[in-house]
């Protein structure tokens, strides 16, 4: 199996944007992430679906910065490993939507009437409208299908960060823990193949909530089986959904083993509240 584009130089160039050019995107850029988008070689079964949607050039959606016109939002059901397959489809279009030169950013607060009002096509059920919840998914438990988080999808404006986005971009956002860290015995890193560390170092420069990397990589079946979790009775002291950037992180790490030549198989499972995936060679 072969990746859909150059997967390190991807991986190793993606940002998270939140300042954008407020234009189109190219129309036959737009079409190949659409078409990507419908026919992508996802390892498993699910029922997220990838749903585009335009915007006004306002703070409303985002509140932090200004929609440019293309967007996208991920939805699914909110159990555990619904939540955390969004992560992984979801980083799969946006790498190869910045594959194409386009930026994003996972979203998790946006302004769950203003993207009621975008997408009026997706009606709540009789009985969430009675609940009055809507179908997004930004604060809060809710139930049922969700746009578990959006993205917009456009061109990189550098003039329009914030000055606490300049900090952040120069001090925080780029670092990574080491891969030794981030293993559950620290003692497996000396026995790792050089395929492995590779595939884990990619893993490794997933998004996250806050940068806060609560992935945590383990082994089985004598290092041919890797497992990414995050710790039992973890929780993010901001964001509700942490299973997300877990599938994120697994995207990246299948797709390091996809580039050393491998076609990994690739399960997930509930186990003490949590998603546990397994990638195995």
């Amino acid at each position: 199996m072969t990746g859909p584009f150059d997967i390190r130089s991807t991986i190793d160039s993606r940002r998270s944007v939140r300042s954008y050019k407020m234009i189109p995107v190219d129309d036959e850029i737009m079409e190949s992430i659409k078409n990507f988008a419908k026919s992508m070689p996802v390892p498993f079964e699910h029922n997220v679906e990838i749903r585009f949607f335009n915007a006004e050039p306002t703070r409303t959606l985002y509140t932090v910065m200004k929609s440019p016109p293309d967007n996208v939002a991920f939805i699914a059901e909110t159990d555990v490993v619904s939540i955390s397959k969004a992560g992984f489809i979801g980083e799969f279009l946006i790498l190869f939507a910045q594959s194409k030169g386009i930026s994003t950013c996972w979203y998790g607060y946006y302004k769950l009437s203003e993207l009621e009002r975008l997408m009026p096509h997706l009606q709540p059920t009789d009985q969430l409208k009675e609940a009055n919840m809507g179908y997004g998914c930004s604060k809060g438990e809710t139930t049922g299908r969700r746009a578990i988080c959006i993205s917009p999808l456009g061109y990189y404006e550098d003039k329009g960060l914030r000055l606490m986005d300049r900090i952040t971009k120069a001090t925080f956002s780029f670092k990574r823990k080491e891969i030794k860290e981030l293993l559950v015995d620290s003692n497996d890193y000396e026995k790792l193949s050089d395929d492995i560390l590779y595939a884990l170092d990619l893993g490794r420069k997933a998004p996250s909530a806050a940068n806060s990397q609560m992935w945590r990589f383990g082994f089985e079946d004598k290092y041919k089986t890797i497992t990414v979790a995050m710790p039992v009775g973890y929780k993010h002291f901001k964001w509700e959904y942490p299973n997300l950037d877990i599938g994120i992180c697994v995207c990246h790490v299948w797709l390091g083993l996809i580039d050393k030549g491998y076609n990994p198989a690739v399960t997930v499972s509930e186990d003490s509240g949590r998603a546990v995936w397994r990638i195995s060679i």
